[in-house]
This record gives structure tokens, sequence and C-alpha cells, in this order.
């Protein structure tokens, strides 16, 4: 038992063993240098005849066995030592003066061979001896004291966030497969990145420069569009072309697989020579009043960003309505023929009584143009203006000869993903005009989702660079676009910058929708939730406690985050980490990751070296921009003009006329 006496009694034991190994080197000396003794007169009678007794003891029967007593007997005392612990003794400093303690301890014999006098070897050899036992003596009482637990190698406790990860390559129709490094108990291991079900959307996430497109979204699009039966698609290329020529020349190099007419569409408003023309008002696809108030929302919200936090306000939800009955309006008329966004842009700019009028013909409108036409009626113009003004403004900003030719045309239709006629479609903006481009690009991408959202259909994958910078919602596809086969990957830079322009709500739901997340370095909010989603794991944990006369060591397993937000917010680029989804004929049980994903960029630079640019569409003039621009308006002016006259002609209509 750990008791006082009993500690009091085993200090005696070991100091009587040291005294007991002293006095064997005494006793070695005094036999080996007798002759000395004998000069120095420090022998008597007595101790004469005690060296005798211990000499028929067999203790001197070579020279060095004494000593090696002396040492056994010093070491045995050293067994039981203690001293106070120190983080700064090493066990290196306690060998080094072991090691010349036992040198010296030995080594003096050879002074025996020196022609000296014999007084003086004796001296010189006990004080070597002597010597060479305290340094044995120190180094062994050093031993005891060092630390044997190590708590300040692993200063950013990176080995203990570590965690095992995936070294399966897991593969199906869908999946995209990134191979990875990641750290484990101290080893690097090779490992995969396996979105085996990107049905349920991904989103990738990371500030500016952490390898978003470069080790993600760039091999998103080579993998879907190089599968053996490759996805139709729908590209936002936020800084075009930099994913749109990865797209056009992989689908060139797998277009044969397609197993039907398949093409490679682009929409961009800087290059008018390589870009189709598409119109988003396909009549095809609307089919329903509801496309044309989604329409018109989508459109106005793109623009004004500010009423995402009015909808539902009198003013808003007025310029909604009054843009989407005249979508309406030129859907019904002909059958769509007019039905384009230039030709919407260019009849709002009518006067009031023949806009009114001509409207009143469409009776599916009459309760959305109700409104307007009693404030016109009544005269009441300051509130008929403030209900259409907004609109009117802010549709002002499309009427652009550029943007009049490409939304004018019918290149392409929005069904990409028919499976009579696959189509990979390329959505260009450009930085500096987001705003403009953006409410455009949004109002394709709506209608498209719209569209493709539908059974029977190809598989077709969604890539959104810069998501935050549309108006699109994406709620409807995520959560059931599983079904239809369409794949979403989201591309942002973090949780605000969503939450900025969707608004707090939206922004939780899509971002708690998506099954897989893959995240390079963010901060703030956005690294809390993902260090959070990631969850916890069990980690060593040491504490250790040093008095002066005891240390004690304790060790304990506790949960805490594998990857905490601080260690998100210094990720390098290429250095991934997140959560993904796994599919019930696939389960993955290590579904956390945190890893390096291997770029071969050597390769990557020689297969853009190869790449055939983007390609010329059509050759297009200024003169071609402006006729178009021009026929537009002539259109507008001439459905006006025969509209009126068609009603003036006719008893029954011309009541409608609005003559002020």
């Amino acid at each position: 038992m750990a008791s006082g006496e009993n500690e009091q009694a085993l200090r005696k034991i070991l100091d009587m063993t040291r005294f007991i190994s002293i006095v064997l080197l005494i006793l070695h000396v005094y036999y080996y240098f007798y002759a000395a003794f004998l000069h120095w007169q420090l022998v008597t009678q007595f101790t004469d005849r005690l060296m005798g007794n211990i000499a028929r003891t067999g203790l001197f029967t070579f020279f060095h066995k004494s000593k090696l007593f002396a040492l056994c007997f010093l070491a045995i005392s050293l067994v039981g030592a203690k001293g106070r612990k120190s983080e700064t003794m090493t066990l290196k400093k306690a060998l080094v003066h072991i090691g010349w303690g036992l040198a010296i301890y030995f080594g003096a014999y050879f002074l025996l061979f020196l022609p000296w006098d014999n007084q003086l070897i004796a001296a010189a050899y006990m004080g070597m001896i002597f010597i060479g036992f305290i340094l044995m003596l120190t180094g062994g009482t050093w031993l005891s004291r060092i630390i044997k637990a190590n708590l300040a190698d692993d200063i950013f406790n990176q080995e203990n966030e570590t965690f095992p990860q995936e070294t399966r390559l897991i593969e199906n129709e869908f999946s995209v497969n990134l191979p990875t490094r990641f750290k484990y108990k101290g080893k690097v291991h090779q490992g995969f990145l396996n979105i085996i079900s990107p049905q349920r959307a991904c989103i990738c996430q990371g500030s500016a420069g952490s390898g978003k497109t470069a080790y993600f979204l760039r091999h998103v699009i080579s993998q879907s569009l190089s599968k053996p039966e490759p996805f139709s698609a729908l590209i936002y290329d936020f800084k075009f072309p930099d994913l749109s020529i990865i797209a056009y020349n992989y689908w060139l190099k797998n277009k044969h697989k397609y197993g039907a007419k398949s093409d490679c569409y682009f929409i961009n408003f800087d290059d008018l020579s390589r870009t189709h023309r598409g119109n988003v008002f396909d009549p095809i696809g609307m089919t329903d009043i509801t496309d044309a108030s989604e329409s018109a929302r989508t459109i106005l919200l793109g623009l004004n960003k500010e009423w995402k936090k009015k909808e539902g306000e009198f003013f808003t939800e007025s310029a909604i309505n009054f843009v989407t009955a005249i979508i309406w309006y030129l859907r019904r008329y002909q059958d769509g023929k007019y039905c384009t966004l230039p030709h919407v842009l260019e009849f709002i700019q009518v006067a009031y009584d023949e806009m009114f009028s001509i409207m009143r013909l469409e009776s599916t409108i009459s309760a959305l143009l109700s409104p307007f036409l009693k404030a016109y009626e009544a005269d009441v113009m300051e509130q008929l203006e403030g209900q259409i003004a907004s609109a009117k403004i802010a549709l002002a900003r499309l009427t652009s000869p550029q943007l009049y030719y490409v939304l004018s045309g019918n290149d392409f239709g929005l069904d990409i993903n028919n499976p009579e006629h696959p189509v990979v479609l390329c959505m260009g903006n450009n930085p500096q005009k987001i705003m403009t481009y953006g409410a455009v690009l949004s109002l394709y991408g709506n209608r498209i989702l719209k569209i493709i959202n539908q059974k029977n259909k190809v598989k077709c994958a969604l890539v959104f660079d810069e998501w935050p910078t549309l108006n699109l919602e994406l709620n409807m596809v995520v959560s059931t676009g599983r079904q239809n086969k369409i794949c979403t990957y989201i591309g942002l830079q973090e949780l605000n910058q969503v939450r900025k322009e969707y608004g707090k709500d939206s922004a939780e739901v899509i971002i708690n929708m998506a099954g897989t997340i893959v995240s390079g370095q963010v901060s703030g909010d956005s690294a809390k939730q993902l260090s959070e989603r990631i969850g916890k794991i069990n980690q060593d944990r040491t504490s250790l406690s040093i008095n002066a006369s005891d240390t004690s060591v304790s060790k304990s397993k506790q949960l805490e985050y594998a990857v905490p937000a601080s260690k998100i917010a210094a990720l390098s680029s290429g250095e991934f980490v997140g959560m993904i989804a796994d599919t019930p004929q696939q389960p993955c049980h290590l579904k956390a990751f945190h890893c390096q994903i291997v770029n071969d960029f050597d390769a990557i630079n020689v297969e853009e070296k190869n790449y055939k640019p983007i390609p010329v569409i059509r050759q297009v003039t200024q003169e071609d921009v402006e006729d178009n621009y021009n026929r537009i308006r002539q259109d507008i002016q001439d459905l006006v003009a025969s509209e009126i006259e068609r009603m003036l002609s006719d008893p029954e209509l011309e009541a409608l006329v609005i003559r002020k």
C-alpha cells in the first residue's frame, strides 16, 4: 500500500543500497592501490584484517569484479528513485551522462599502463572512477524525471482531428468521382470523393480562389458528359467561357454516345457571332397563365433585388400582375406569334389608350387588367403610374439591340432533356453586367427548370457557378428532381451571400435540402454550420500535473468537432471538407471527408491546349442587330394598329376602344 511509512522505508533501502555501492568502490581502490594508501599513511591493522576477510569472499578475484558489483548496487538504487518531473528533461541528455560515466568509470583502467608514479596513478584513477560514478548517478536520476507523455508536439491538434475516409471507388450512372489524399493516424492515405447521389443536390462552396472551379466543377462537367450515357446539361458560366469551353469540348468527344441528335448551344450577350438565339417565352413551353406569372416575377425580381423583400406589397404585386397580363396577351395573340421578351418590352411602352383597348379583347386577363383599367378610367393617374412605372423603369434596362437580337430568335427550344434531342446549353454571364444579364439568364433558367422537371426524360445535369448572382428558385427541382434524373450542382461562395440575395429563409431551405456539401475555405456562419453538420469524433485528451513530489498524467477520450470552424476558415486551395449523400443500393458509412483533391495540372494544361474554341455560329453585323431591333418595334406598332382598326370596324368591339 502507498503509505508514508512504506515510502520512507523504501527511501532508506535505496539510500543503503547506494551507500553499499560507494563502499564497494572505496574497498576496490583500497585493495588495488594499497601501496599508495600505505605511502599516505592511511592504513591500520584493523583495516588490513578487514580487507583480508573481505578478499577471501572472492570479491577481488579479478580487477573489475568489485567495480561491477558497485555498478549493480548503483543500478538497484536508481530503480526506485523518484525525481521531480521536468518538461525540459530528455532521454538523450540522461543517456549522454550515463554513457560518459561508463566510459570514464571503466576507462580509468588504462591509467595503470602509464609510466607514472604509483601515487599519481592512484589519485588519478580514484578521481576518474568517482567522476564516472557521479555522472552515472546523475544520468540515472534524470531518467526518472523524464515525462513519458508527449504533450507539446501536436500544437494545432492536427493528429486528433483526423478520421477514416472512403478509400473505395464507388461509381454509378450519376456519380462524380475525384481522387483524394487525406491524413489519418499520422499517415497519408489515398482515397476517393464519391458524389454518388447528385440527384439529391450538391452544394460546392468556397471563397474566391479556394478551387471550386479548378478542383470540382470542371470535373463535374467532364465526367457527366463522358458517361456511357452522357447527360444533357444546363451550365451557368458566370465567367464565360471558362466552363463553357470545357463543356463544348467534352460534348464534341462524346456526342456519338447520346443515341439521338444532340447539340451544344451557347447564350452569350457580348459576342453575338458566338451565341445562339433563343426565345425565353417559347409558346410551346408557356401553356398556362401561371407560366406567364412566374416569368414576370422572375424578370422583375431579377432586375430589382430589393423587391424580394417586398413580395406581397401592393406596388410590387401590381407591377408583376401588369407584366403578367402583357405576356399572356402576347401568348394568346395569333398563338404566340409575338410572344418574346423583346416584344413584351416594346408593348409595355404603348400608350395607355391603345394598350388597354386591345388587351380588353383577351378575357383570360380581365382579372389582372381590372385594377389598372379602373384607375385609368377614373383618371387616377398617380396611382396608375405608381403601379406601372416601376415595371417600366426596370424593364427599360433591357431595351438593348444586343439583347433583342439574342432573345428574339428560335435556334433552340427550352426542352433540353428531350430524349429525341438532348442538349448541352451554356449560359454565359459577364461580371461587369451582372444585374442586366443575370435577370435574363434567370428567366431562361426558371423556364427551363419547369420544363425539364418531368418524367420520361434523359438525365440532366444542372451546374450553376455563382448561383446567388441569379434569381433562380431551386427548391422544387432539388426536392422533386431526383425522381426525374436531374442532378443539381450549386456553386456559391458562402451562406451569407445566399442570405443577402434570397433572404434568410430561402437560404436555410436550400442549404439544408442539399444532400451533399463540398466546401473549400469559408468562415463565419458557413464554417460553423458545416462543422456542426460534419459532427464530432472521439479525440484523445492528456493532462499533466506536476508538483514537488509527484507527477500525475490523466488520459481520456472526449467528443469534439472533427473539423472545427477555425480549420475550415484556414483551408488551402484544393483542400475540401464536407459530407456526401449515399443511396440504398450503395451505402457509404464514411460520409464525412477532409481531403486534398488530387489534380493532374500537367495533364489538364495539355488538354486545354488542344481544346477547340467555341465556334462562330453566324456572322453578325451591327446592321443586322439594328434591323432586328427596328423590326420588333415595328411588329408591335403593326399589332396595335391592326387591332385598333379591327375593333373600330366591328360595332360590337368598338365600344371597348378607350378614347380620352
